[in-house]
């Protein structure tokens, strides 16, 4: 009987380790398969454009203008958008840093807004703003609306300055 008892116990304890192994396996696949769901609906099967920071690019060596989503943002170096102030414009959108064409630019001394209008294969870029100072650098306030080929379209608020 002692060692009918041992073997009955030995079985049951068996078989619960493995219902403890098997849920705990499936559990980490379900949760591997939302994190690769998640991450492939941020970059743009939801319609949507992603829109990230990125440092100063290296390849601006004089006048520029940067911008942030905001104040905060901007006075931690946290750029959305970049261009030499003349010929290209840099952003980092769907996960891809990008160098595009300025189609064209408002003189920031004359004026009292900036506007930027940006082209690459993908993306229509509008960069509208106010100066809000004017010393050495001028601050701007505005915003940032990005344009897809698939018709998807975003508009942000940017923070920023230009200057040389």
């Amino acid at each position: 009987m002692k060692y009918l008892i041992i073997f009955f116990s030995a079985i049951l304890l068996v078989s619960c380790k493995k219902e403890q192994q098997t849920a705990t396996t499936s559990a980490s696949k379900d949760s591997i398969a939302i994190v690769q769901d998640s991450a492939a609906t941020n970059v743009s099967a939801s319609g949507k454009i992603l829109v990230e920071n990125f440092p100063f690019p290296k390849e601006i060596k004089e006048c520029s203008c940067y911008f942030a989503k905001d104040k905060a943002d901007f006075e931690a170096e946290k750029y959305i958008y970049a261009d030499d102030a003349g010929k290209t414009a840099y952003m980092k959108l769907d996960g891809k840093r990008l160098a595009m064409n300025l189609i064209s630019s408002s003189d920031m001394e004359v004026d009292e807004e900036l506007s930027k209008e940006i082209e690459s294969d993908n993306y229509k870029i509008s960069v509208k703003g106010k100066k809000i100072k004017g010393e050495e650098a001028l601050l701007f306030q505005g915003t940032l609306t990005i344009e897809k080929t698939d018709g998807t379209v975003i508009t942000m608020p940017i923070y920023g300055e230009c200057g040389c």
